[in-house]
């Protein structure tokens, strides 16, 4: 390729993709907004796969599963910058820390972490490490297959969300990524469901199901609570659908 021809549209959203929503270095990431959203999957199932192969080798070490299952945990945060925890956070202090539309979008938008924030980050972690952790134990393959899976489903709920939901506010993340059309959304999520079932067989139906009710839970309360996603939310959703799907796999 010529240093000025520009890369087909289909690896530029790859690389979009990439470039969003981890901290892998990532060459020419051009933003491509919401059309890329298909490829955040892709995203989802790097991130599973480097941090599986990382809770692999703590356990291939022998180190006990708990400690392979926290190894596959903190490789997620670093790959990611804990962009999706900070969105839980905000999201969390936000919807319950308002009484007010204005109040909780003013409540998301502080850098500052609250009780609530504090609590939900907690919870999310421990319930992710505790599903990797039987995970661990069952099997290290399973684990990897599993966190691959996982991450390309808990990714494929964003851009569904982005496209079901208004913006909540006039700017931010969300805002300038702006909203996927259908086809957009439905390529990512059928790209998901087929990996999800490949590697986990008749778990991952299950699995597809625990993330789609995870997705409407969280539009449904954010569309109450304030009319809408933003950012913030569009993690939370993330990190939820991740725990709804690991416990679905465990169960």
């Amino acid at each position: 390729m010529r240093k000025n021809e520009a890369p087909p549209p289909q690896l530029a959203d790859i690389r979009a993709a990439f470039g969003l929503l981890t901290r892998l270095p990532v060459t020419d990431a051009a933003p491509r907004g919401a059309q890329a959203g298909w490829a955040y999957p892709l995203a989802g199932m790097a991130v599973g796969l480097i941090a599986g192969i990382a809770g692999l080798f703590a356990h291939w070490f022998g180190l006990p599963a708990a400690l392979a299952a926290l190894a596959a945990l903190s490789t997620q945060i670093i790959l990611t910058g804990a962009m999706h925890e900070d969105g839980l956070a905000d999201t969390v202090d936000g919807l319950w820390g308002g009484w007010t539309r204005p109040q909780r979008l003013e409540i998301m938008k502080d850098s500052h972490i609250g009780t609530f924030g504090t609590l939900a980050l907690m919870l999310s972690l421990s319930a992710r490490w505790a599903a990797l952790w039987l995970l661990f134990e069952v099997d290290g393959t399973w684990a990897l297959a599993a966190l691959v899976a996982t991450g390309a489903l808990s990714r494929a709920v964003m851009p569904a969300l982005m496209r079901g939901l208004p913006n909540a506010r006039g700017a931010g993340l969300s805002r300038g990524v702006g909203r996927p059309t259908w086809r957009i959304v439905s390529w990512g999520a059928g790209l998901a469901t087929i990996v999800a079932i490949v590697l986990l067989g008749w778990s991952g139906i299950g699995a597809v199901i625990c993330a789609l009710l995870a997705t409407v839970a969280v539009g449904w309360i954010a569309q109450s609570k304030i009319g809408g996603q933003t950012g913030d939310i569009l993690g939370a959703a993330q990190q939820i659908a991740e725990i709804a799907v690991l416990l679905s796999i465990i169960a």
